[in-house]
């Protein structure tokens, strides 16, 4: 069982606000001396970075987390929640989308509806009230009836233009049962700089967004009744839920013991994408984890049996990758040995010959450049054959997050075989590379971890 108080903050639509509060809740509670757990529902990589940033101290530093009912399946959201708010006072989820919008299709898998019953966790509702006044009771009302599963204790009125507009808001919500816990004018939003798929990510902006995170917290300690926001949290029940440990789930590992691989890990402003997840799993199944940053670093960490390239913005720092040419010789000296490589989107560009141009490690025989369409959406994949990663026919959910395109799209032996939403291979396998647009969580399948590993022993 776990007893650890929570609150999920979620919002009517996109562009309500919810990242703002939810980090500016997770920075205002920190600095008051709880140890806050921060998750994030869906895939998204860069908010949970914002998260970390608000919540670590020089003592620790706790990485955000996501919750996604899609790709690791319902049963996972409790355990991996369990695991990552372990030992804390109070944890703090933000949610995705619209309250009630989840995968297309699918009902109300990876809503944050869904994530919060799952959770037994209250709702807070953060409203764009610009261009309203008396309609927010009827949209506030509207969300807290459609589910009767769906618990929202409370609502933060957003983008409030003076106090006679708080007045006609408070009044017109006085009656519907859900309290406001909080109100931020339209010049309490901090500014946060966005490109193209969204936040730029807190590596790219370290000491910018450390003051904008204090600013932030100010904001929000000024606008919100945190007295009553975790009052709310406190008020949670008991979680049935074993935590998730990746101990566990690489139990069967073959190395257990045995001499550990040197796995690297790029990191680093151009690589940020990646699940706090990963690395436990490659730890726990026997290998050392060695960060690295391809822009700085001239050659792979001393020892390097195996590599991995998430995601991140390689198009934004083309130039600089391509400058780095003894990494290139080496990332490519490494993959033509055979060794185990997994790269995930950002990483699939940096393993083709060029990306707009710029000369990248040459591994793989296409060329990325940058496109005018984004691409983004949950996919359901089959391995095509044996690779490090996995073995052929091993089905994942994973989603796809790029404006760039390859040419080709998949190589002679593909990582993928596209099954949902549309067929279509994806995709190399070459030697020991798997390289693929495709993100997973491996906390959902981790015997890829494993086999990665015992790959990079052999």
């Amino acid at each position: 069982m776990v007893n650890i108080p929570r609150l999920v903050i979620a919002a009517p639509s996109s562009g309500s606000g919810k990242t703002t509060v939810a980090t500016g809740l997770m920075a205002a509670f920190s600095e008051r001396g709880l140890a806050v757990s921060p998750h994030k529902v869906g895939p998204d990589y860069i908010d949970p970075g914002y998260h970390a940033l608000a919540v670590s101290t020089a003592a620790r530093v706790r990485p955000g987390r996501n919750l996604d009912a899609y790709m690791c399946g319902t049963e996972l959201i409790g355990p991996l929640f369990a695991h990552g708010a372990a030992g804390c006072d109070l944890a703090v989820v933000e949610g995705v989308m619209g309250l009630y919008d989840g995968a297309s299709d699918q009902g109300e898998l990876a809503s944050t509806a869904q994530v919060s019953k799952l959770l037994r966790a209250p709702v807070v509702l953060v409203v764009d009230a610009s261009s309203q006044s008396r309609s927010v009771a009827a949209l506030v009302h509207g969300f807290a009836s459609w589910d009767p599963e769906v618990r929202i204790g409370g609502v933060i009125l957003n983008k409030v233009a003076s106090d006679r507009h708080e007045r006609l808001l408070r009044d017109a919500l006085d009656g519907s049962g859900v309290p406001v816990m909080g109100v931020l004018r339209r010049t309490d939003q901090v500014g946060t700089p966005s490109r193209h798929l969204g936040l730029v990510p807190v590596a790219e902006r370290h000491a910018d967004a450390v003051g904008a995170m204090r600013e932030l917290a100010e904001r929000v300690r000024a606008g919100c009744d945190l007295e009553a926001l975790l009052a709310l949290a406190r008020s949670t029940p008991e979680l049935a839920a074993e935590p998730w440990t990746p101990e566990v789930a690489t139990a069967d590992t073959a190395l257990a013991g045995g001499r550990r691989p040197v796995i690297a890990v790029a990191g680093g402003s151009a690589f940020t994408f990646s699940y706090a997840e990963h690395t436990e799993l490659l730890t726990a199944a026997g290998a050392d984890v060695v960060p690295f940053d391809p822009l700085r670093d001239e050659r792979l960490p001393e020892g390097t049996r195996g590599l991995v390239v998430g995601g991140g913005f390689p198009e934004v720092y083309a130039p600089e990758l391509s400058a780095n040419a003894l990494l290139r010789e080496a990332v490519a000296g490494l993959a033509h040995s055979g060794a185990p490589v997994a790269a995930e989107c950002a990483g699939l560009l940096y393993l083709a010959h060029s990306l707009d141009g710029k000369p990248m490690c040459g591994v793989l025989d296409a060329h990325g450049r940058m496109s005018g369409r984004l691409t983004l959406g949950y996919r359901e994949a089959v391995a095509v054959g044996d690779s490090a990663l996995a073995a052929a026919g091993t089905r994942v959910r994973g989603h796809e997050f790029h404006r760039t395109v390859l040419d080709p799209g998949a190589g002679a032996e593909p990582a993928w075989g596209m099954v949902r939403p549309e067929r279509r291979l994806e995709g190399f396998v070459s030697g020991g590379v798997h390289a693929s647009y495709l993100h997973t969580h491996w906390a959902a399948t981790p015997a890829m971890a494993r086999r990665f590993v015992e790959r990079c022993a052999a």
